[in-house]
């Protein structure tokens, strides 16, 4: 495991007390996990994640994701419809281990873009990790 100095941020992304990212701009956000989460969990070897066309809402469960430690859900961080999945983690999850802020796992719609104010910036993520 990593030490805290050691961990990623993007400075640009929102972020969920639960631990998974969102890109802010834009159409359609990116939804992924932290850099903490992915280290945390350990080697992800399976991703499930939503159809395509499948709408939740904010905090809502569209997927889970599977390590050698443990399974653990994935909450949208703001509502919306589902857009695109990333394909990719079908057959290589460990790219989220790899880039977990390059390897998305879903592209929303959002329904409510100031949602997105809720959501914890890098440095108020950073500080609630600390704790």
């Amino acid at each position: 495991m990593k030490e805290f100095d050691e961990l990623l941020f993007n400075e640009e992304f929102r972020y969920t007390e639960e631990h998974e990212w969102v890109s802010v701009g834009g159409a359609e956000l990116m939804v992924g996990i932290s850099d903490y989460a992915q280290d945390q969990l350990g080697d992800i070897v399976f991703v499930e994640m939503p159809e395509v066309g499948a709408t939740f809402a904010r905090g809502e469960q569209f997927g889970t994701l599977e390590s050698v430690k443990a399974v653990s859900e994935l909450y949208l961080p703001v509502g919306g419809e589902v857009v695109a999945v990333n394909e990719a983690l079908g057959d290589s999850p460990e790219l989220i281990n790899q880039d977990p802020y390059g390897a998305w796992i879903v592209k929303i719609r959002p329904s409510d873009t100031a949602e997105l104010e809720q959501l914890l910036n890098a440095e108020s993520y950073r500080s609630m990790l600390r704790g």
